[in-house]
């Protein structure tokens, strides 16, 4: 279930530095939080959907390195991304 290129774009532009802005941390970050969001959905709908689940494994700790990662090197932008995104950090 790819993000449609309309919610990706309102993402990068939420987020990212101009609407060009697609590999900084922020806007990486926050794809993932809607891709993690959609998958979560579609886990607990169906439940023996193993492949989907270890997709997600990889998905939420992919997005932990690169908080940990924003949090090392910009602890600004770290807070109010978590408080944008409403996730923990």
């Amino acid at each position: 279930m790819p993000l449609s290129s309309e919610k990706k774009k309102e993402i990068i532009s939420k987020f990212g530095k101009d609407e060009n802005d697609t590999g900084s941390t922020e806007v990486q970050i926050a794809l993932l939080t809607q891709r993690i969001s959609d998958l979560t959905e579609h886990v607990k709908i169906h439940k023996k959907d193993n492949h989907t689940r270890h997709g997600l494994v990889k998905l939420v700790s992919q997005r932990k390195r690169l908080l940990k990662y924003l949090r090392r090197t910009n602890p600004d932008s770290y807070v109010k991304l978590i408080k944008a995104l409403s996730i923990r950090g």
